[in-house]
């Protein structure tokens, strides 16, 4: 069965750094673009960072661009999201998604349940 299985959130102080984790199983990673998303409460859902299927091309949001670092390892069925000097603007749920291509296009069609992230003081 198609599992997208999110780990790494908690709480983390601003300013400090936070790993996420989506591990794949069910189908070969290696032919999907894989992204990040994220919703803070009472906002719209919005895309964070998506990388091609061979992780040569990589999109991210300017909100987290230079902060953030999303990567793949496809033998290991894993993407990571790298978060560094966050912010109290970052907090939200995390959620991995798949995009049916090898290039990152508008719309995912298989999505994890997400982990949350709280960047608070």
């Amino acid at each position: 069965q198609l599992q997208l299985v999110e780990s790494g959130g908690g709480l983390v102080q601003p300013g400090g750094s936070q790993r996420l984790s989506c591990a794949a199983s069910g189908f070969t990673l290696d032919y999907y673009a894989m992204g990040w998303f994220r919703q803070a409460p009472g906002k719209e859902r919005e895309g964070v960072a998506c990388i091609s299927s061979s992780g040569q091309i990589t999109n991210y949001a300017d909100s987290v661009r230079g902060r953030f670092t999303i990567s793949r390892d496809n033998p290991k069925n894993t993407v990571y999201l790298q978060m560094n000097s966050l912010k109290p603007e970052d907090t939200g749920n995390y959620s991995c998604a798949r995009y049916p291509h090898r290039l990152c296009t508008r719309s995912a069609d298989y999505w994890g349940q997400g982990t949350q992230v709280t960047v608070s003081s």
